[in-house]
């Protein structure tokens, strides 16, 4: 693996597109609600990180057509806005990404449109959370790989849901996608170890039934292969000498 050692400098940036993009998010979550068109989120999203500076890595990527992602309820992730009106009791998941003088952040988040169809919903989303959150708490200098993915997959299994595995987390630099991969499934102490100076993607994709997926006919969209929902959650996070820093997390 190929693995980078970010600099003091290189840090810098990427703390600036981290902070970027966690404002972009703050005002992505402040618009969704019943009636918004999908459209929408992705003209204000593009119109926002542009005026702060930086600019969209998600658009032209291997030729995905728009800045973000907008994934709605089988949808697990990579869904392109389309001319959508969001409706009460959606699952909706946002994959964001921006670039600052050349450095990456990336970020995710899901929320319910209005009052959720049914509690386990609620629940989905609540433990989607709870696995970024917990999976971040282990991150330190000499941590496997592995653990990450187990702490991810136990605490999702355990409420019954299932963990795509054609899906990881990443490294991130100057470009969006770098080694080491991170697993959301995987067994503790086992695989590369985390160093300092590596800024790493966990971002647990989870679904209320089966772990298998299906691509959409856009080759782009994934869909959970029983149709059930999902839900979607990503921080950019900096392991520090003594532990981690979240770089894409909100100031409000």
């Amino acid at each position: 693996m190929a693995v980078t050692i970010k600099s003091p400098q290189e840090i810098e940036k990427m703390r600036v597109a981290g902070q970027v993009l966690a404002e972009a998010i703050d005002m992505l979550k402040s618009m969704i609600k019943v009636g918004v068109n999908c459209l929408d989120l992705d003209k204000e999203f593009e119109k926002f990180i542009t005026e702060k500076g930086c600019k969209s890595n998600f658009k032209n990527y291997h030729g995905y057509p728009k800045t973000i992602c907008v994934s709605i309820n089988e949808q697990l992730v990579h869904g392109i806005p389309q001319d959508r009106i969001l409706e009460e009791g959606d699952i909706v998941s946002v994959d964001t990404g921006c670039v600052f003088e050349g450095y990456h952040a990336d970020s995710a988040f899901s929320m319910i449109v209005g009052i959720a169809k049914d509690t386990k919903h609620d629940i989905l989303l609540k433990v989607t959370e709870e696995c970024l959150d917990l999976a971040i708490e282990a991150l330190a200098p000499g941590v496997r790989i592995g653990t990450i993915g187990s702490i991810i997959q136990n605490h999702a299994e355990s409420f019954g849901f299932g963990v795509p595995r054609d899906y990881t987390g990443h490294g991130i630099g100057t470009e969006m996608h770098e080694d080491p991969f991170i697993p959301n499934y995987g067994k503790k102490d086992t695989g590369m170890r985390l160093q300092a100076g590596m800024v790493i993607c966990i971002e647990p994709m989870i679904q209320m039934g089966t772990f298998k997926t299906k691509l959409a006919a856009d080759n782009w969209t994934v869909l959970s292969a029983d149709k059930s929902m999902t839900a979607h959650f990503e921080h950019t996070i900096l392991i520090t000498d003594s532990g981690y820093e979240v770089l894409t997390k909100s100031k409000r």
